[in-house]
């Protein structure tokens, strides 16, 4: 298995390294798959992130999601409890600061944060994923920290996890896991939906 930190800087260059036209193809791709699934088909809070770094563009995603007249949510990195996010409810043309890592996100207008737990469905972003619904992100633990909890419930298991990435970022050989990793329930990529 590829040492993490080399591969997680080799498949950050292959999704910046596909060119505008065939990014915003494969984004269409995923967004299409995404609102024909039945996890978002049934969710009212819907959780997504705006992109960076070559990621998948959710925006026709986000759009569909205000149509359908649900509540969508973007994350928001937590000033109390570090590598943690929030993830706060986000409407067309309010207004987003910059994070520390130059990342929009909504600004927290009061003390009384919303608990992920509220949240029926999160499109996580991810740089790698394996058949067994591994996930490597950016390194900073922010998604599995938030989301440690649902490691330990067995049965009723809410907000559901899914993975969006291109189908370059699939690691074939398989990803270490670490006992503190929060697995995806599946991955949406242009080529379908793996459900683990």
């Amino acid at each position: 298995m590829v040492e993490r930190k080399a591969l997680r800087q080799q498949l950050r260059a292959a999704r910046r390294a596909l060119d505008a036209h065939e990014h915003a193809r494969r984004s269409a791709d995923i967004c299409r798959q995404l609102v024909n699934h039945h996890r978002f088909r049934a969710a009212q809070h819907i959780a997504c992130y705006l992109p960076n770094d070559g990621e998948v563009d959710l925006l026709a995603l986000m759009d569909a999601t205000w149509a359908m007249g649900k509540t969508l949510y973007l994350p928001v990195l937590s000033h109390i409890h570090h590598n943690r996010l929030y993830f706060l409810p986000y409407a067309p043309g309010e207004l987003l600061m910059t994070n520390r890592f130059g990342i929009p996100e909504p600004v927290l207008r009061s003390r009384r944060t919303p608990v992920v737990a509220k949240l029926d469905l999160v499109l996580a972003p991810l740089v790698g994923f394996d058949a067994q619904g591994n996930r490597l992100g950016m390194g900073g633990g922010f998604y599995d920290r938030t989301f440690a909890y649902l490691r330990r419930r067995h049965h009723w298991r809410k907000p559901h996890l899914l993975g969006v990435a291109f189908e370059l970022q699939y690691c074939v050989s398989g990803l270490a896991s670490e006992p503190w990793d929060v697995p995806l329930e599946g991955v949406v990529t242009e080529a379908g939906v793996r459900m683990f």
